[in-house]
């Protein structure tokens, strides 16, 4: 009997020794070797927005949101001069319908810095929320966001989840609180994105914080928040989407980056143009072709404006994951270098540059500077803005997406170039050291830049027209 028991186990080892190995039929795996990356390029890219909701009046329905979320302390996040206007009103009647118990932060500041962030941030801290709610343009938002972050991580520096190399960089492993953001104006697209940008003052550049983990929980799109836009600020955020659209389209390709993240976590939020973001980058420059003008020069024109609004939104999605690149980069340090610009239709106590504004006026020379690379998206970008390409030279596409660009800013009566804002020649060096530190999205350029290229294409941007 025992014999036989052991000859039995003898024969099972064998058969065990003598089994498949493969996934299929075995019990056991042996992995394939990796093939090695010779490259270091990404081979991969992910989609990350928030979840939308559109329509006119749907601001009426965050109170129920809240509610649905089980949000017992909730920080409301604008700014001085929205508390007095119909948006953050909708929104305080909703809290107030469904009995939402809030606290109001409306310092805010326009163009936010490293020290307002800090303030926000030491608000969110002491109030102990489970739920955000950020009403305002991408200053709002993006200052929320951030508030959000380290309030949910207090013992982290400031300076750990900021961008590369100004910053740590570090990748956000907390868990934040949902937050619910509600533009008012049609540029940012931050209620898509996971981006926070500030001017950082001891630099007297712009950097900011890049993580999917940021994005907003919910995006409410009500188009009835552009009615009280004037009509520099229309114009203006309207640029930004432009630019959104244009520089994702461009970007650098998805699979052309590097380095390879070693962890999906550090896949950066801007990866590169890829096919998705293509999508809502083309599609957000059609809607800006036609309704742009519409929007800025008759604020009663509600499809346009309306239109615009979702724009936004399509950009954001476009740029979110793919990322901007030159007119971004060099826009940071026009905005934090500003004298004594006050641009109309802002009432603020401050000098500034308006992101939208920072950001377009490069975008003849930039864009005539990359089509180098990738002519055709350069020519096609500009058949959509209205170019007759018929008879066009792919050679020449940067110059025709430049002169199409220039021809569409002048219409609009947009300040001739940096020079009009208050520059000249001998700021150029200050503005190219300010560029540098902006890798995280200098370098999805699809053309490589050197500081001279960076000079000239400041250069070419003091007079447009």
């Amino acid at each position: 009997m025992a014999a036989g028991r052991a000859r039995v186990c003898r024969l099972l080892r064998q058969l065990e020794r003598a089994a498949c190995r493969c996934p299929s039929h075995g019990h056991t795996y042996s992995q394939v070797p990796e093939q090695p990356n010779l490259g270091n390029t990404d081979y991969a890219f992910e989609m990350a927005i928030s979840n939308i909701r559109y329509g006119e009046g749907v601001t009426k329905e965050i109170g129920m949101d809240l509610q649905n979320l089980g949000a017992r302390r909730v920080c409301l996040m604008t700014d001085k001069n929205l508390t007095k206007l119909p948006p953050v009103n909708a929104v305080l009647n909703s809290l107030a319908k469904y009995g939402i118990n809030f606290q109001m932060y409306d310092n805010v500041r326009v163009e936010p810095t490293d020290q307002s962030f800090l303030d926000a941030i030491e608000f969110a801290k002491k109030g102990e929320f489970d739920a955000y709610v950020a009403v305002g343009g991408g200053s709002v938002m993006d200052t929320c966001k951030a508030a959000n972050l380290y309030a949910a991580s207090p013992s982290s520096e400031f300076l750990d989840y900021v961008n590369a190399p100004i910053g740590k960089g570090k990748p956000v492993t907390v868990p934040l609180k949902p937050l619910i953001a509600v533009p008012t104006t049609s540029g940012t697209g931050s209620e898509t994105t996971g981006v926070a940008i500030f001017d950082f003052k001891e630099l007297k550049v712009k950097t900011g914080i890049a993580s999917r983990a940021i994005k907003p929980t919910l995006g409410i799109i009500d188009p009835l928040h552009t009615l009280s836009m004037p009509e520099r600020i229309v114009a203006n955020s309207g640029f930004d989407v432009l630019c959104h659209a244009l520089e994702s389209y461009t970007a650098l390709p998805y699979n052309q980056r590097r380095p390879c993240p070693s962890n999906p976590i550090s896949r950066p939020a801007y990866q590169g143009s890829n096919p998705v973001s293509d999508v809502w980058a083309l599609h957000a420059l059609r809607v800006v072709a036609k309704y742009l003008k519409r929007a800025i020069r008759n604020p009663e024109d509600r499809e346009a404006r309306a239109n615009m609004h979702l724009a936004s939104a399509f950009a954001g999605i476009g740029f979110g994951n793919a990322g901007v690149h030159l007119c971004h980069g060099m826009s940071y340090p026009i905005s934090g270098l500003v004298k004594t610009y006050k641009p109309k239709d802002y009432n603020v106590d401050h000098s500034l540059v308006p992101h939208g504004l920072s950001v377009v006026l490069t975008s003849p020379a930039v864009f005539a500077f990359t089509a180098q690379i990738h002519p055709e998206r350069h020519l096609e970008a500009a058949e959509i803005l209205g170019a007759d390409i018929r008879t066009a030279r792919i050679k020449d596409a940067g110059l025709i997406l430049a002169d199409t660009l220039r021809k569409f800013l002048f219409d609009l009566n947009v300040d001739d170039g940096l020079a009009a804002i208050g520059y000249s020649k001998a700021d150029i060096p200050a503005l190219v050291k300010g560029t540098l530190p902006q890798e995280r999205v200098t370098k999805l350029s699809p053309r490589p830049q050197t500081e001279e290229d960076l000079s000239a294409l400041f250069e070419a941007s003091m007079k447009l027209y």
